[in-house]
Parts: structure tokens; sequence; C-alpha cells
């Protein structure tokens, strides 16, 4: 018997490899594919509309995108392949090769994750790579409050979480609910609430 060994994939093959058609991210090596309901992806096209309108408003240099793939790092090494369900970019790093992939290895300035079955990643696993990367600014929006009653308390409510990185480069949590108005470093003026976002 012959053991073949399957060859994890680096983040620059996955760029060549990655199907056009549909959400992918590359994880531990392989190609996986991220499905959303239709609820995910309102929740998530309403953030970006929300955060376009302040870009807009107040001319402020950055780009909105939902196709955005961010080259992370895991603890121990391996290159991952992210992709937030929204991404908040400088206009000039997205800019400055219009001809390559919509793929960055540099931090953006801020990341969305909308939670679903495997909310785990966005509370663990991406929040220490986003952490690593040094993205400033990193939302979880837990709409179905299916995340543990460790972060999201008892009883579980649904709950957006702002981690914003300190000068020591460790995010520092926020929580918003109900009514709460979400403060944004990216986004001070914005007057968006919890459940104006959880209740698309």
């Amino acid at each position: 018997m012959v053991a073949t060994v399957t060859q994890k994939l680096t983040f620059d093959r996955f760029l060549v490899e990655c199907p056009e058609d549909g959400r992918y991210e590359l994880v531990n090596g392989e190609i996986i594919q991220m499905n959303a309901t239709r609820n995910h992806d309102d929740v998530a096209d309403f953030t970006a509309d929300s955060f376009k309108d302040e870009i807009k408003r107040l001319s402020l240099n950055y780009v909105v995108k939902t196709t955005a793939v961010i080259r992370t790092v895991t603890k121990s090494g391996i290159e991952q392949g992210r992709r937030p369900d929204v991404s908040v970019i400088d206009r000039d790093v997205w800019r400055s090769n219009r001809t390559a992939y919509s793929a960055l290895r540099e931090p953006i300035q801020l990341a969305v994750e909308v939670t679903s079955t495997n909310w785990d990643d966005d509370y663990i696993d991406k929040l220490d790579e986003y952490q690593r990367l040094g993205i400033p600014e990193y939302w979880i929006v837990d709409y179905l409050a299916i995340g543990s009653r460790d972060f999201l308390g008892n009883p579980k409510i649904p709950t957006v979480f702002v981690y914003l990185l300190d000068a020591e480069g460790n995010y520092q949590i926020s929580a918003f609910k109900g009514s709460d108005r979400i403060l944004s470093r990216t986004f001070p003026e914005l007057t968006l609430t919890a459940e104006q976002i959880i209740n698309v």
C-alpha cells in the first residue's frame, strides 16, 4: 500500500486555483467553499451599504468590498486566505494595482464577519489571525445569537462585537445590543444601532 500525501496550498497557489464562482477561503492549505443564507447576505449587504453611505457622505478615502481575500497567518505559521463578509479598505491600497486579484497581503482598515454555523472560526481563528495581521477594527455580527454563552452571556442575545486594536497590538472588545449605537473608530459619526443591523 502506498500512502499519498496531498500538497497543502500556499496563498499564491490558492489565488490561481480558487474557482471564480462562489465564495471560498483557504483554510489549513485547502480550498473551502463558504455558503451563506439569504438572511446572512442581507445583514452583510446592509452593513456594507451603511459604510458606503458614510464614506460618500464624508468623502472618506475607503472602498467597501465583499469579494476581497486577505492573506493571514495562524499562530503556527500556516497561510490562510480569509474573505470577510465586508471589507473596508484604504482606497489607495485597493487601487495601487488594479489588474491584480482582489487579494491583499496588508491589513485592511475594517473586517466584518457575520456569524453562521462555523461561528467559532469568527470568534477564535479569524479573531486571532486579524489581530496578528494588524487589522485595526474587526466586527462580529452575531445576528442569530449562535455563538457560545462564553461570548454572548446567558440568555444569549443577538450582539454586534467591535474589536479595536490597541497600541500594543491587542484587540479591545465592546459589545452592542438592541438600541445601542455602535461605536466605530473607522466611522466615528456612524449612527447605526445593533438592532438596525440585526433586524434587517
